[in-house]
């Protein structure tokens, strides 16, 4: 591969956030993972599963609109049959937004009964917000808040880094810090991580990175990768976007770094079209038939 070799990141303040997670799920009443619509389970952090236990879980799905949509629609399909509460949205235009707080009110109406039976029918509900950096995490949190035009703002009392937000009367977000995990095992999920930029660009080798990206897109949306470079790309990828975009450099040589950059930029800004690199379960099971 591949750009994204021997990946190790944990920085001291991811440990915290782990440790914060795992604190702070027994005050909730419902744990939101935000995920990357183009890369739905390589965007999801295998340990959150043993930090939320079994607490009711609600997936959302963000940046629909760069998102292949068959296969967001299958990733959807997949996760609801196991359990999961699903909203496809898009944060920075708002689309699907508004169906998160009557999702989370549906998934928790045997909480809420229950509430009502006691006398606590007033009490808010309270959603952790959690999702690795990248994802649209804070985009999703400061969406919720300004469309209510609530504050976001510490509480007393509240550790540094983590922030209550009232999106409604009846239900509150805990908003978390982004975590990566450990070690990336699965060097195909760190490498799509690095695609999208949840990765810093420092810590990888952008040529290598942006040549496997150009490899996967060859394979899988041939046709949107011929439409916006006008190119055959029967050789190096670079070199061939270098030469068509004009990107020399003294003696008239292909600037590969610069065509780099432009192929890693325009596929994170949706540029190239609507993509997904996490092939979903269905079309797999369709290609193997």
């Amino acid at each position: 591969m591949n750009g994204a070799d021997n990946i190790q990141w944990f920085p001291g303040h991811m440990t915290k956030t782990k440790r914060l997670i795992e604190a702070d799920v027994k005050m909730v009443d419902a744990v939101a993972e935000v995920i990357d619509a183009r890369i739905p389970e390589s965007s999801r952090n295998p340990i959150l599963d043993e930090l939320v236990g079994s607490k009711p879980r609600i997936i959302i799905m963000n940046k629909c609109d760069v998102a292949d949509e068959f296969a967001t629609n299958a990733w959807k399909k997949f996760y609801e049959s196991r359990g999961a509460c699903v909203i496809v949205c898009d944060c920075r235009n708002g689309k699907g937004i508004n169906r998160f707080v009557p999702s989370v009110k549906k998934m928790l109406s045997e909480l809420i009964e229950r509430r009502k039976a006691r006398g606590m029918a007033g009490k808010a509900l309270r959603v952790m917000v959690v999702g690795i950096p990248n994802v649209g995490k804070s985009s999703f949190i400061n969406r919720m808040a300004n469309s209510k035009k609530t504050k976001v703002g510490d509480r007393p009392g509240v550790t540094r880094g983590k922030q209550w937000v009232s999106i409604d009367r009846d239900v509150e977000l805990l908003d978390m810090p982004g975590i990566l995990w450990p070690k990336f095992e699965d060097k195909d999920a760190a490498q799509k991580l690095a695609f999208t930029g949840a990765v810093k660009d420092e810590v990888v080798d952008t040529a290598a990175l942006a040549r496997a990206l150009g490899e996967v897109l060859r394979r899988d949306y041939p046709e949107l990768l011929k439409a916006r470079y006008k190119i055959a790309f029967e050789g190096d990828i670079l070199t061939e976007i270098a030469k068509a975009r004009g990107m020399l450099i003294t003696g008239g040589e292909p600037d590969t770094e610069r065509a780099a950059a432009a192929l890693l930029d325009e596929f994170r800004a949706g540029k190239i079209g609507r993509i997904t690199l996490d092939k979903p379960p269905v079309a797999e099971r369709r290609a193997n038939e």
